[in-house]
């Protein structure tokens, strides 16, 4: 069939294209998705090692601090990680050397200038803050947390300024490799040695501060490539495009971390519980943030050349992508809830609700797609960031309101409710704007065997008895039944394209670099949400929602 008709109407030439960009993608999401796989492996054992050794109480704790040092370093960072990756690519684009040595000069300063402030503030105001959370025990984990700030920030933002260049490298290998597996290394390390959950924290200092080094030494191998000029600041620019991004990655961030700190704040002794919960549903969901990442460069070419059947289409690959990656880690969670739990201890068992209400949340986050990327992209910015603040005064309305009656249950229910609508409102938006849809029939594809895989789960855990080996046999079913399912229907073209080009690239063992055809200027960084050690684009947070 020539390549028009096989596309309706369109010229074959736009189909090469749309092609182009679809492989592209995949090119560029590879060594993403491997490293997004290892991060959260790397944080979900630390989780297992702390309940495990520790008790489930403490990794409340752990949670607790680190929901502070994700909020604190999202504030250092002022917006810049949107405003460097967008501004470093533009003056690569321009080949202007001295606005690219004065935009990274500035992003770095005035992060670790308010990180430092931060910093102090929260290691003198600890005390109070673990009052206030019903928990003294607290206090030498937030001060750690305060010594981690700085290095967690200024890391964040030399990794933010890293994309620019259009390479994933350092921000794979440093954020998503060199840092959670640093950090899983120091505290099997720590609690080996009886230190407990202060030498878990130690763990984390010790992870950021080499991490921040890493990558202050790969930002200076880039700039070093451009040719010397005396910096030029230009911080109008800069800050007028970051303080909209900032906001809305706050707003986003207070989504993920508002319910585990309310639940300190009414003294819930079950935040332990509630957080497992939350890391086996990440893992599920783990793909979005690399596939975000790889999508929204593609998107923003596109969309400023009016493209908008391409846009249509490498968004729907995407989503596509997301849902059937995703599905089977859904089922799962859905027929084997407790079973999984209990992996972290009998006392965390009774999380199993919690965990299936965080899923159906997920899920739906999972089939809109990386719906905030489009808005963002398209140049509707200020539209997401709205967006996401209605979804955390929602959240936390909700949260006010279920904590006290329900617990952890009332919590989880909150966090998916407002997950849910932010993000069925962010498809009618994308809709209205680009008439764009995430529902394709490779999506229709891998629903139907979603639906067979919890079938068939949900059949064998019942028949077969007893712990490990329902579990084990559920687990099997699930997959056999999902991939013979998905085979029996057939795979895509955009599918079988992909899978080549990720062959290829892997016979070529070159799995890093953006491929040649990406757009120099990246307008927005739509990618995971705030987190990692502290402040940008690593998600080892707990959750991940589509900004």
């Amino acid at each position: 069939m020539p390549a028009a008709s096989a596309r309706g109407d369109r010229p074959a030439g736009d189909t090469a294209r749309g092609d182009q960009h679809v492989r592209g993608m995949a090119r560029g999401g590879g060594l993403n998705l491997v490293g997004a796989l290892l991060s959260q492996a790397a944080v979900f054992l630390i989780m297992l090692l702390l309940a495990r050794v520790l008790g489930i109480r403490e990794v409340g704790r752990y949670a607790q601090c680190y929901a502070v040092l994700s909020l604190a370093g999202l504030l250092s960072l002022s917006g810049f990680r949107a405003g460097l990756t967008r501004f470093v690519a533009v003056h690569l684009a321009d080949d202007d050397a001295p606005a690219l040595r004065g935009t990274v000069r500035l992003g770095l300063v005035v992060s670790a200038g308010s990180s430092v402030v931060l910093a102090g503030a929260l290691a003198w105001g600890a005390p109070w803050l673990a009052d206030r959370l019903h928990d003294p025990g607290l206090v030498t984990g937030l001060r750690l947390v305060a010594l981690t700030l700085p290095a967690s920030t200024v890391c964040e933002a030399a990794l933010a300024a890293t994309r620019g260049w259009r390479t994933q490298r350092p921000f794979t290998f440093i954020g998503q490799l060199y840092e959670p597996g640093t950090r899983l290394l120091l505290t099997v390390l720590a609690l080996a040695t009886g230190a407990g959950l202060t030498g878990a924290f130690w763990a984390l200092v010790a992870a950021g501060w080499s991490a921040a080094v890493l990558a202050l030494v790969a930002l200076a191998r880039l700039v070093r490539r451009v040719p010397p000029a005396r910096p030029v600041h230009r911080p109008g620019d800069l800050f007028r495009f970051s303080t909209v991004s900032w906001v809305s990655s706050l707003s986003s961030t207070g989504l993920i971390w508002v319910d585990t700190l309310l639940l300190g704040f009414f003294a819930n002794p079950e935040i332990g519980v509630y957080n497992v919960a939350t890391r086996l549903v990440t893992v599920a969901i783990f793909v979005l943030a690399p596939v975000n990442a790889a999508f929204g460069p593609y998107l923003a070419h596109l969309y400023h050349r009016g493209d908008l059947d391409d846009v249509r289409r490498v968004y729907a690959v995407a989503t596509g992508w997301v849902v059937r990656l995703s599905l089977p880690a859904f089922v799962v969670l859905l027929v084997l809830p407790g079973d999984l739990l209990r992996v972290f201890g009998g006392e965390v068992a009774t999380g199993a609700a919690v965990t299936v209400i965080l899923a159906l949340g997920q899920l739906v986050n999972a089939a809109t797609g990386p719906c905030g990327t489009v808005l963002n992209m398209s140049g509707r910015v200020a539209l997401n960031m709205a967006d996401n603040l209605v979804a955390l005064v929602l959240n936390v309305l909700l949260n006010l309101w279920l904590i006290p009656a329900y617990g952890i249950v009332g919590a989880a229910a909150a966090w998916s409710a407002s997950l849910i609508v932010v993000n069925i409102a962010r498809v009618v938006q994308v809709r209205h704007l680009t008439g764009a849809l995430p529902f394709t029939v490779g999506m229709a594809k891998g629903l139907a065997a979603g639906v067979a895989a919890l079938a068939a789960g949900l059949l064998v855990s019942g028949l077969v008895p007893g712990w490990p080996w329902r579990p084990v046999a559920g687990l099997t079913a699930i997959v056999a039944v999902y991939l013979g399912t998905v085979l029996a229907l057939g795979l895509s073209r955009e599918d079988v394209m992909v899978l080549r080009t990720l062959a290829r690239r892997r016979r070529r063992g070159d799995p890093s670099e953006a491929p040649g055809d990406a757009p120099a200027v990246v307008p927005s960084d739509d990618g995971p949400p705030p987190s990692g050690v502290g402040g940008g684009g690593r998600d080892t947070s707990g959750r991940v929602v589509s900004r």
